[in-house]
This record gives C-alpha cells, structure tokens and sequence, in this order.
C-alpha cells in the first residue's frame, strides 16, 4: 500500500528548527535566526530562507547566499573580531593589540588604504591594554568612508549604535533589514542593512566589501577575561568582516599583508595567544592619515617595473622629490 507523503519541503523544515529550538532553549542557549538577502535574487536559490546561526557565534552570524548556510563572519578570512583578533588572508589567526586611543594601518594597497581607530582600558596585572575597534576609516580614489560604533552606557539591541558617513557627509538607512542606499557615482558604494539595528554590508564595486556589526562588551566577557567593564561604559565596537576584490601583491598593513603571495607569518601558532608585533610600524596619526611605515596608498611603488619596461626606462631608481613632491629619476 503507497504511503501519502503529505509533508512537503517547507514543513520538514520548519519542523526541524522548531526541534532544533526546543533543543538548544532546553540547554539554555537563545539561538538567532539569519536569513537570505542577497542583493540579486538569480544569484541564490536560497533568497528569503532563515536558517539557524551556528551557536558557536551568536551576534556575527550572517548567511552565504552562495552556499545557502549561515556561517560566523568572525571565523572567516578578513574577519577582524574581539579584542582584536584577525583571520588573514593565509588562514591563520593572530592578534594584534595596539594601543587604546590610537590608529593603526589594517590595509594599504595603491588605491585602498583602512585604518582603525582602538578603544581600551589599562590592565593593571598585563604590560598592555585591552583594545577593541571601535572605527573603520577607509579611503579610495578621492572618497572616504568611515564606521563607527557608538559610545554607550547600557546595551539595548533595539538601539541602532552604528554610525556611517561617505565623504564627512552622514548616512542615514531605515532600521529595516534590506534597507538600501547607493552612492550613484563611481566607483558606486552600496549599503545594506543586515539586521533592524547594528549591522551592515558595504560593498565598493571592484575594490572591497565588509560586513560590519556593533557589539558590546557583555557582562559575561568582562568577568571571563578580566576586563572590569563598568555601567559607564560597556565599550560597543566593531567586528567587520572584509573581502577584497582587487588587492596588489604589495599590499601592506596588520590585515593586508596576510594577502601577499610571498607572505610569510610569523606568528606562533601554537601559542594560546598569538600575537603579531611591530605596532610602530602599523600606527597612523587618524583615522584618515596615510603616514604609517607601511604606506602604499596613492604611490606608484608597485607598478615601477611595469611602467619602466613600458617606457624603456628599466634600472631607473626613483625617489621622492623635494617635501615629497615630484620625481627624481637616476639610472
């Protein structure tokens, strides 16, 4: 005798995350559903579907459309999360602390460059601080973007805590998931919001996009790690995820230069805390400055060979000009 299937795929489905459901609030655990919203719907078979976050990252999850599966942003290439802690562009998992108050270089490349600006407090018992990334500057062509997370007392997910501005003039989306605002001048920026509150992606056509959230210090992690966070202060920050389109091999930066192919880390990896060093070397002047040791925004460093082979000028050694204006070229 046949059997009348009457279930169809939705309702499997939903009966599996409702299961799941009951599962994980039995255990204690609030799981957080994401949901499909990629831009061009032909691109994804999954376009409008939610799906359960891995609970191993409950407040930077966000859905691969290509993949159709929620994945954590901060486990990814790019991801620059907690106090602060990287995921090259090799794969491997660093942290890089810096020093609170100040801004350091993450990218520098001819036509990008990103700096962060680093929040903190002093740890009595540590020879360092504690720091978080509480802003993105990011510069390319002639345009500025900066991100930022604001100042607050007390937590309220409700509460929109993410400021944007494109070249100093501020960006103001509805707190609707999907709410979209274009630049409509090119390179064209897109800005999408990923949740009502605190979360977006930016995408530069050609160039980079980052998924970036505002998250708090929980009292939960202020006891874990020894913070001493207080109700002044819960020190919102970022954590962004980047994905670069057209990085040089001579990309520079704590992040960009995990993207050369002839990078080496040196980074401990078995240690519990691997850090990466060399502060002075990533520190900018703001959040908009180009004066690390590592710049490569707006030079011609990386096409030289290029345009001496063009030019027939090969062998030819150029410097700076006088106050950095111009070119001196010797053979």
């Amino acid at each position: 005798m046949a059997i009348v299937n009457f279930c169809n795929v939705k309702t499997v489905q939903l009966m599996l995350w409702l299961l799941l459901l009951t599962m994980v609030c039995k255990a204690g655990i609030l799981p957080r559903l994401v949901k499909c919203r990629l831009p061009l719907p032909t691109s994804s078979k999954c376009l409008g579907v939610f799906l359960f976050c891995p609970l191993e990252c409950p407040r930077t999850c966000l859905m691969d459309c290509n993949l159709c599966r929620p994945v954590c942003s901060c486990n990814l290439p790019g991801a620059v999360c907690q106090d602060p802690r990287f995921i090259g562009g090799d794969g491997i998992t660093f942290y890089f602390h810096g020093r609170k108050d100040q801004d350091f270089c993450l990218v520098s490349d001819s036509n990008l460059h990103i700096n962060a600006h680093f929040i903190g407090k002093r740890n009595a018992n540590l020879k360092r601080d504690f720091t978080w990334v509480q802003s993105i500057g990011v510069m390319f062509d002639n345009h500025k973007l900066l991100i930022s997370a604001q100042k607050t007392s007390t937590w309220d997910d409700n509460l929109d805590r993410l400021s944007i501005s494109f070249d100093d003039n501020p960006i103001s989306l509805p707190t609707q998931p999907g709410s979209k605002w274009d630049s409509h001048i090119p390179p064209q920026v897109t800005i999408y919001r990923t949740s009502n509150t605190n979360g977006v992606i930016i995408e530069v056509a050609n160039n980079f996009r980052v998924t970036a959230n505002v998250v708090p210090i929980t009292a939960e992690e202020s006891k874990v790690h020894g913070y001493d966070i207080t109700e002044e202060d819960c020190f919102t920050h970022l954590e962004v995820a980047f994905k670069f389109y057209n990085l040089s091999d001579g990309v520079d930066g704590v992040l960009g230069q995990t993207y050369r192919s002839n990078y080496e880390s040196k980074i401990k990896a078995n240690a519990i805390m691997p850090v990466m060093g060399g502060a002075h070397k990533f520190r900018t002047s703001g959040i908009f400055a180009t004066n690390c040791l590592v710049s490569r925004f707006g030079k011609m460093s990386m096409h030289k060979e290029i345009v001496a082979q063009q030019m027939g000028l090969q062998g030819v050694k150029y410097t700076s000009g006088i106050e950095g204006n111009g070119l001196v070229c010797k053979r």
